[in-house]
């Protein structure tokens, strides 16, 4: 109508800018309970993808593929096994699981950017590997498989990551076969307090630093890492965990001093 003033249109939050880190300092005193941990993580995780193999070399001071040979041993896998890989990465401990011999892995994770960079490398491998290679998306917490349906079930260095580790966990025991087996990898805090000491300087201090300029990371990934580590559940919490989803015979093996520890529960079998 003439002499009437236009709506004045909604007004709507800019968006948030593209170099923002991910967590403020507030947050990181306590990652793990944060209400959007999941779509932080996968931002995080999206930003260092290109990156995250040559992080994981020089700061593990090349453990990092050793441990994940140590989880494959510990799996045992059989030639007619399958394996989950969740929450994969870029695939090394799935290409692990092939090279074994395991007849089918699939890794899982749900950051596109990871897979893309695991896809990339599979191209790499030999023609009878890769044959047994699938990767997909996919969450830890609900994940598309029918009940028993993986002999093994593996995740490294994520099941912190995940919202809600428990439900992970109990996901794990419900696609695994009566006698399957869990093994899980994550890092920890060194018992022996002067090695505990130079790993919490070298993680919260060193790493952080060195790790961002390598991969010229904006999201903050690095500052996460040590905090993430810091507040997540001890040993002793972890292994409670995994017998709380069902899982028995449950075990931890510390390496490289106690900074990794290699988790593995059995999935029981039906009484008779």
């Amino acid at each position: 109508m003439p002499g009437t003033s236009p709506p004045t249109p909604p007004t709507t939050p800019p968006p948030p800018a593209v170099d923002a880190p991910a967590w403020t300092d507030a947050e990181l005193a306590s990652p793990h309970r944060h209400e959007a941990k999941a779509d932080k993580v996968r931002g995080m995780f999206a930003a260092i993808a290109r990156s995250y193999d040559l992080n994981n070399r020089v700061h593990s001071l090349w453990r990092d593929q050793a441990w994940r040979r140590f989880a494959v041993r510990t799996a045992s896998p059989a030639p007619t096994d399958r394996v989950l890989d969740v929450a994969c990465g870029t695939g090394d401990l799935t290409q692990a699981f092939a090279r074994a011999g395991a007849a089918e892995v699939i890794g899982l994770d749900f950051t596109p950017a990871m897979l893309d960079v695991a896809r990339e490398k599979a191209r790499a491998l030999p023609t009878a590997e890769a044959s047994r290679v699938r990767y997909m998306g996919g969450d830890a917490q609900q994940l598309p498989f029918p009940d028993a349906s993986f002999d093994i079930v593996s995740i490294a260095f994520g099941i912190r990551n995940v919202a809600d580790p428990g439900r992970a966990l109990a996901e794990f025991a419900r696609v695994l076969r009566p006698g399957g087996r869990l093994v899980v990898l994550e890092f920890d805090r060194p018992s022996f307090a002067p090695l505990r000491w130079f790993n919490d300087f070298y993680c919260g201090w060193v790493m952080p630093r060195t790790a961002t300029a390598i991969s010229r990371d904006t999201s903050g990934a690095y500052r996460y890492l040590p905090a993430s580590v810091g507040t997540f559940m001890t040993r002793r919490e972890m292994e409670d965990a995994v017998r709380a989803a069902g899982f028995t015979d449950v075990t931890s093996r510390g390496l490289t001093l106690g900074i990794c520890v290699c988790y593995r529960g059995v999935k029981p079998l039906p009484r008779a």
